[in-house]
Order: structure tokens, then sequence, then C-alpha cells
């Protein structure tokens, strides 16, 4: 067992090693001597004397042993003497145990970095770095408590999801998303060319509004022989409103307008909006009225939904208005996602 210090009760330290069947001129001794004149060396029984020489554990003799030799190194530590462990003997195990060591044993400035735990080192950087950094200047100002400066935290600061941008906002599940409110789509299509009798669909002349101040909102819509196809899903308004011009000779004046659907891609069609009207207004020898209806849609699907427009008129001399004045047209409205 390795002492560090005196012993108590004893006076000397007496170690022992035999060596036998070896070649060698250098041994390892299992102590650290103090000095050459603490060991006493027989080889064959004859005592050694100035033969030999002693650095740290390794022990040197001047000729190197026969294999038939049989040495005995005897080394004695007298009290006050102090015995020097071997490089990386003592361990932490051995310390909280075998030793007993006090600060008045150990040298000042003697345990350095290299013999302290990890650990211990990683929380000295640490809190060597917070000394450090104690005073903070710019955005977070302070020496104990921190102070973060007014508008010092930017948008490329912020950990979220998503990507910020002009048309997103961030929510308060720290996510940037696009705004799903107001409108996103809005168009409006118009009959360029008057017409007369009933048209079940209007399958004709339609264009989208070109009068001054009109402004397209989105994709817009797209039409093909009278059937309008939305752009995307979503809960869509659709306004219908017509003008048509009657004769005065025609005791019939009255006239409909109507909204068709199809949801299976325009194999069926279905009135969803009916509106009929026998308001007239005469004007020399013409009798003017116009009719109108809208409806909501809910558009889950933009290659099943289809949609068109009807006019049934009393007589078949009724002319249904398409100028510059758009007096006979469409207007359609995505207000929110489906």
């Amino acid at each position: 067992m390795s002492y560090l210090g005196k012993v108590a009760l004893k006076a000397s330290d007496i170690r022992r090693l035999d060596v036998t069947s070896s070649t060698s001129a250098t041994h390892t001794l299992t102590w650290t001597p103090p000095n050459e004149q603490s060991l006493i060396i027989t080889i064959n029984g004859v005592k050694q004397q100035n033969n030999y020489s002693i650095s740290g554990v390794t022990l040197t003799l001047d000729s190197a042993l026969v294999a038939t030799d049989e040495m005995e190194v005897i080394g004695i530590n007298d009290i006050g003497t102090t015995n020097v462990p071997g490089s990386g003997v003592i361990t932490n195990d051995m310390l909280s145990s075998s030793f007993s060591v006090d600060t008045a044993e150990l040298a000042d400035d003697s345990v350095t970095a290299d013999k302290l735990a990890n650990s211990i080192n990683t929380e000295i950087a640490a809190n060597t770095a917070k000394v450090t950094n104690a005073t903070h200047t710019g955005d977070v100002t302070g020496a104990t408590a921190l102070t973060i400066a007014n508008d010092a935290v930017d948008i490329a600061m912020l950990s979220a999801t998503g990507t910020a941008s002009a048309t997103t906002f961030l929510r308060g599940d720290n996510s940037w998303v696009a705004p799903t409110g107001g409108l996103t789509e809005a168009d409006c299509w118009v009959m360029t060319t008057t017409f007369t009798d009933d048209a079940k669909p209007i399958a004709s002349n339609w264009a989208r509004d070109t009068s001054n101040g009109f402004g397209l909102l989105g994709t817009g819509m797209t039409e093909s022989s009278g059937i309008f196809t939305f752009p995307s899903t979503g809960h869509w308004q659709v306004d219908f409103q017509l003008m048509v011009q009657i004769p005065t000779s025609f005791e019939e004046r009255t006239g409909g307008v109507a909204i068709y659907v199809s949801v299976n891609a325009g194999v069926d069609y279905e009135r969803v909006k009916w509106s009929a009207t026998a308001s007239n207004f005469l004007q020399s020898t013409q009798t003017y009225h116009s009719s109108s209806c809208s409806t909501l849609l809910d558009v889950t699907n933009t290659s099943n939904f289809k949609v068109q427009f009807w006019y049934d008129g009393s007589n078949s001399s009724t002319q249904v208005r398409g100028t510059s004045d758009n007096e006979t047209c469409v207007t359609f409205k995505k207000l929110a996602d489906t």
C-alpha cells in the first residue's frame, strides 16, 4: 500500500524487490527511492556499491545481469524522508479512502488544470466567460441584470417556421402564414353584342370587362362557349345582371334570368337561381327592363364545377342588350377558402 507523508508508529519504510533470470542492466522498482543511499543491492549474495544509479523508479546497473544471477534490492526510507509516489499512482478513489491529504500537505500552486476533473475545468471556463462578459453594450446592455434595447430584435433574430415576406404575417403559434381573410379573386365578364330571343345558355359574345377603372384581382375566370370555369377552390359569390329591350307592339314584356351550375364537369346542369321581372321602362317605341340574381357556391373541385347563364323571355323579339355600358354582365368574387 502506498503512503504519502509520514507513516505513524514506524521508524522506517522498507521495500524489497527480487530479480531472477534477467539479462538486463535496467530494472523497474515498485517505489521511487529518494536517493541511491536508500538502496541495499546484492547480486548472488554480494553487496553492490557505486556500480548502479537510479532515476525515478528505474534502477540501472553498470553491467547487465546473466540469466543465473539472483539480485535482491532493499529500499529503506527513514523517518523524515519524503516518499514520492510514482506518476499516475494516486487515483481519486485512493484519495477518498486510503489517503488523508489536507491543505497543509499541498504546496501553493501545486495542483494544475491537468489534475482537475474535466467537468471542473469546463465550469471554471464558463464562469470566467461570465465574468469577462459581465458588462454588455449595444443591443444588450447591463452588468448584472441585462436589458435588451428597444427595437433591437429584428425579423432575422426570430425563430419561426415558414417564410417572412410582404404577403405573410406571424401567427400566435410562431409561424409565418399568408392571410386567409379578404378577397383574393374578383372578375367581371360582359356581353359585347346585343342578341335577340332566348339563350339557354348565353353561349357567345362574352369578354372580360375592359371598362375604365376595372381591375382584375387574382387569376380570373376562364370561359368557353358560355361555360365558366373557376381558377381555384373556395366560397364564391356569383352575380348575374341582364337588360332587355322589347318593342312596344308586344303585350308580353316579361322575362327571367337564371344561373345554372354543374358539379360533374358539365355533364349535367341544375338551375340554382332564377329571377323574373315585369317591371318595365317605356321610352319612345321601346320597353326596357332588367333582371338579376345571385348565388353562393362552395367550389370544392375546379374541374367538376362549371357555371353558365340563361335568359328566357316572353317573346321572340326581345333583345338582350350587350353594349359598352355593361348592361348584361356577370361578376365573380372569391370570399374565402373552401
